[in-house]
């Protein structure tokens, strides 16, 4: 990506920054990883600030290609037919404007947040993509725009925590965005007065939270953004800022990580409620992004903040990305669900004696010993998943999860050992590729392939982290074998199945993956299924409902089985929008 010193800031400056910041958060990720203590000592602050800034790299990268195909497509067009046409259409520009560019990279990080941290550096770029895209026909803005843009920022990231804590990645930006203010000239000059600024109150951010200072560090969040907008200032000015330390001598003898060029930033009770590094933490994270409007959004976040702490809410304009520290995860969701249309879930389990749960005066990064992943279907599963200790990665109807996302969640988990349930046969490749790399990370991984959901429910009940290794597997593995599975769906044409033609419109059981009975209504077709499924015996059915289910379906099958199968319980779950009208599971 070229580096070409600039004094205005435009479309290209926005791709440069991003892919520059992206670089550095590369460079300083395990370093930032290592100093991350405050609030949750879980050592991901750098990898997910990168993960946030590549998200918002993808984004900007396709806004750009979409023009350059657009153009390339367009003129050539023009070339051949010109001479008949007098006054052909004007050929696209190569490049977006720096609205299309800010906006596009806001959206990015907003849809990729990871973390506390990560979380609130997307908000920051979408309080500066606000700015920039006022003017949406200003081809660039120059320093003045550029000092709005910074101050901005910091004020609504500052808005989107619940709780502002100095000391913080919040303390750093809004001291970048004081210092921008006194700056003149061009765009450099105030990005390298941003920079200093940030170095400086970064130094200054264990003398205002004592974990900090008790560790010897500065904070990660914060460090990130001193990394971010050393980008800037390279991206600017042609020239990568000293990697000189900064701010007071006491706070410079503190680090343990040389200079505060480098990068990171996660986690945010990092600016959220300090006591909570002392006392007993909320057990588990929670993200999602969340489609609702601002009425709702306002009520969601009164609602999880009496559930928990470390809240950050950014975004707008119909889309939320949503964070949280939760001790009953499955009522975070709910809430969502409540308010809107949550997506993109992510909920992590801090064990006991994990990080999120210890005292900040303890060692840092301490893994656990050993923990679950799992890839569930709908929200609610996700909740009930997360409290049974199991790190949970969604997937949506049609979105299903990418290695990476699996080997992501398995490093979330942060565990010496972990086992993997991918819970749907189509994923056992993509769950075999994230379980070998995990591997190659030093992480023993173990895959056992479940092929539903409720099968996944059937090992997770079984497992015990005190036993060894290989008999948790082994017991887990034979309780999601001896689940039998099935699921009804709508079929969306007419088909070949199994049991004969079936039609768009008509209600699908399938057993064990297999379409097994075709019908036209769900309560009759769930109890034909469960009927067949039960000739060969059982003495445990779970049932899962998904959101488009009729209400009447689970005690139907309740008053079903307690009718006609002697010593066979039921257990019923609500599993939110999960693509299926109904699962099953026979034990």
């Amino acid at each position: 990506m070229p580096q070409v010193p600039q004094t205005f800031f435009d479309a290209l400056a926005v791709r440069t920054w991003c892919g520059l910041a992206l670089q550095a958060l590369g460079r300083a990720r395990e370093e930032i990883d290592a100093i991350n203590v405050y609030p949750v000592a879980d050592g991901d602050t750098g990898t997910n600030l990168y993960l946030t800034v590549e998200s918002a790299v993808a984004a900007v990268e396709a806004v750009f290609l979409g023009h350059e195909t657009a153009s390339a497509g367009l003129g050539a067009d023009s070339g051949a037919d010109g001479a008949a046409d007098a006054s052909p259409d004007p050929v696209p520009a190569l490049s977006p404007s720096l609205a299309e560019a800010a906006r596009a990279m806001a959206h990015g990080a907003l849809i990729g947040a990871r973390g506390n941290s990560g979380t609130i550096v997307a908000q920051l770029l979408r309080g500066m993509a606000q700015v920039f895209a006022a003017d949406g026909a200003a081809a660039h803005t120059d320093a003045r725009g550029l000092r709005l843009a910074l101050r901005h920022a910091a004020d609504s990231a500052r808005q989107a925590v619940a709780h502002p804590v100095e000391g913080t990645v919040l303390s750093v930006a809004s001291a970048a965005a004081d210092a921008a203010e006194s700056a003149e000239d061009d765009c450099g000059t105030v990005a390298r007065a941003a920079y200093e600024g940030a170095r400086a109150a970064l130094a200054e951010t264990p003398g205002q939270l004592a974990v900090l200072e008790r560790a010897g560090v500065v904070d990660a969040g914060g460090r990130g953004l001193v990394a971010v907008l050393g980008a800037l200032v390279e991206t600017l000015t042609g020239e990568a800022p000293a990697a000189a330390p900064t701010g007071r001598a006491a706070a410079d003898t503190a680090l343990p990580v040389a200079t505060f060029t480098a990068a990171e930033g996660d986690d945010v009770r990092c600016a959220d409620r300090p006591e909570a590094a002392e006392d007993g933490a909320p057990a588990f994270e929670v993200i999602y992004l969340l489609e609702a409007d601002d009425a709702a959004v306002a009520r969601l976040r009164d609602r999880l903040d009496a559930l928990g702490d470390s809240l950050v809410v950014v975004g707008g304009d119909g889309l939320w990305n949503v964070h949280v520290h939760v001790d009953d995860a499955g009522a975070a969701v709910e809430a969502g669900v409540e308010a809107g249309r949550p997506h993109r879930i992510r909920i992590t389990h801090f064990g006991v004696g994990d990080a999120h749960t210890r005292a900040a005066g303890r060692p840092p990064r301490e893994r656990v010993q050993r923990a679950v992943v799992a890839v569930v279907p709908g929200e609610g599963l996700a909740g009930l998943y997360a409290e049974s200790g199991a790190t949970t990665v969604l997937a949506r109807p049609g979105e299903p999860p990418a290695s990476g996302e699996l080997v992501e969640a398995v490093r979330r988990a942060h565990a010496r050992e972990v086992v993997l349930l991918p819970n749907d046969a189509d994923l056992r490749h993509t769950a075999a590729a994230a379980a070998e790399q995990a591997r190659a990370e030093g992480i023993r991984v173990a895959l056992i392939p479940t092929r539903s959901a409720v099968q996944g429910i059937a090992a997770l009940a079984v497992h015990e982290a005190d036993r060894r290794f290989d008999e948790d597997v082994v017991a887990m593995t034979s309780a999601a074998g001896a689940t039998r599975y099935a699921e009804l769906t709508v079929a969306e044409r007419q088909s070949w199945t199994m049991a004969g033609i079936c039609q768009a419109g008509d209600v699908l059981g399938l057993v064990d993956g297999d379409v097994a009975v075709i019908g036209s209504d769900v309560t009759e077709t769930a109890g034909t299924v469960l009927d067949r499924m039960l000739q060969a015996g059982g003495e445990l059915v779970t049932i899962v409902l998904g959101d488009e289910a009729p209400e009447s379906v689970a005690e139907h099958l309740r008053t079903r089985v307690r009718e006609a199968y002697l010593a066979v319980d039921t257990v019923v779950y609500r599993g939110g929008r999960q693509g299926s009208l109904l699962l099953i599971g026979v034990e």
